[in-house]
Formats: C-alpha cells, sequence, structure tokens
C-alpha cells in the first residue's frame, strides 16, 4: 500500500493541509487551479459576496459541470468530486 503524503492547498484565501495519494497529485492541483480560477471569476462578477459564498458558488458550478461531461471524462472527475465533498466535510467542521 503506497504512503499517503501531505500537500499544502491554496482554497480561496486559506490554506489547508491535505493527505493524498500521489498519483492523484496532478489531478488534486488541477481541480485546484480550476476552483481558484473560478473563485476568482465569481469574485469579479459578483462582488461584496462573503468568501464561504464564493466556495458555495464554485461548489454548484463544480458539481453541475462534472454532472454534464462524458462518460470517459467521469472517472477523473468523479474522484475530485469525491475529494472535494470530502474537504467540503472537513470545512464544514473547521468552519
Amino acid at each position: 500500500m503506497q504512503e499517503l503524503m501531505t500537500i499544502n492547498v491554496l482554497i480561496g484565501d486559506r490554506t489547508y493541509r491535505i493527505k493524498i495519494d500521489p498519483k492523484d497529485e496532478e489531478t488534486v492541483r488541477k481541480t485546484l487551479k480550476t476552483i481558484n480560477n473560478q473563485i476568482m471569476e465569481f469574485k469579479s462578477q459578483f462582488s461584496g459576496k462573503d468568501t464561504q459564498d464564493y466556495l458555495a458558488m464554485v461548489l454548484l458550478w463544480y458539481a453541475t459541470q462534472s454532472g454534464t461531461e462524458s462518460s470517459a471524462d467521469q472517472g477523473t472527475e468523479g474522484s475530485a468530486l469525491a475529494t472535494l465533498r470530502k474537504w467540503e466535510e472537513q470545512l464544514d467542521r473547521v468552519l
């Protein structure tokens, strides 16, 4: 069994320390880039909102995007969505 690696990730304006399987690092980093880019886009469109509002909007956007992609892409996207759900649960506990 491969050992998990610890990485620091930035989501919005917060840094989180998470453990991931090393083979998933590229997928996680691409997902983080997508999330942070979408947060910035929503911030430019909807000024004055709280960061948690932007995160909720991005989560809804991301879940909707994942549902419309082809089934060939769903394997990687599905694991990324599962990771996002775990992060959301962790964020809910922290907040």
